[in-house]
């Protein structure tokens, strides 16, 4: 009966967060557009539900700070400060102490083996992933996995590079506190604003 209710709770918890990230994704989504066009005030050509649609992108309240991408498809997810129990499974979530994302240093950023980071166990170095905000879209590489103890607080210590550490427990299949922990170090290769992404394409096409 234990084991029923336990994982219903889980189920639970999944379902939730599925939906937090659904929802959650929208809104970051509709900021990115509003936020693209928040000096675009010659809005003459354009349809009423267009404009309508714009006013209510600009007013939707985002928690996200970011959303973390691997280009395989095998991580999406958006990006909560803190890391409380609550916000993990929600979501991953910026370590405190860490820069934010977008800015430079040593950008932390962790999540649950058994959740949303899961798909680390198919990054390999030399892989890519982005880090998008609501000012820009930051390109990473992949240059080193490893397995330490809880307390190697080192990993995530400033560099004099931009950088980007992401942080879950290990083993990936462990039943009970898993004793390691399971760490993705990336190095910024690339940064482009949303601006300079929209010009980039209107001249293509």
């Amino acid at each position: 009966m234990l084991g029923l209710v336990c994982l219903g709770v889980y189920a639970a918890a999944c379902t939730h967060g599925a939906m937090f990230q659904s929802s959650e994704k929208a809104a970051f989504d509709d900021a990115l557009v509003a936020a693209l066009h928040a000096e675009d005030h010659d809005t003459s050509s354009w349809s009423a539900a267009r404009i309508d649609h714009y006013q209510e992108a600009s007013t939707v309240p985002v928690e996200a700070l970011a959303r973390l991408d691997v280009p395989d498809g095998s991580i999406s997810v958006m990006v909560l400060a803190g890391t409380d129990e609550l916000t993990l499974n929600r979501a991953v979530g910026h370590i405190e102490g860490t820069p934010e994302p977008g800015s430079s240093g040593n950008v932390g950023i962790a999540g649950h083996r058994d959740g949303f980071f899961r798909g680390l166990r198919e990054v390999e170095q030399g892989d890519a992933l982005s880090l998008t905000t609501l000012e820009g879209v930051s390109q990473y590489e992949v240059t080193k996995i490893e397995i330490v103890a809880p307390s190697a607080v080192e990993v995530l210590e400033p560099t004099d590079y931009d950088a980007l550490t992401l942080v879950t427990c290990y083993p990936f299949y462990y039943v009970g506190d898993a004793p390691q922990r399971y760490i993705v170090h990336a190095k910024k290769v690339d940064y482009e604003t949303h601006a300079q992404t929209h010009a980039r394409l209107d001249v293509a096409d």
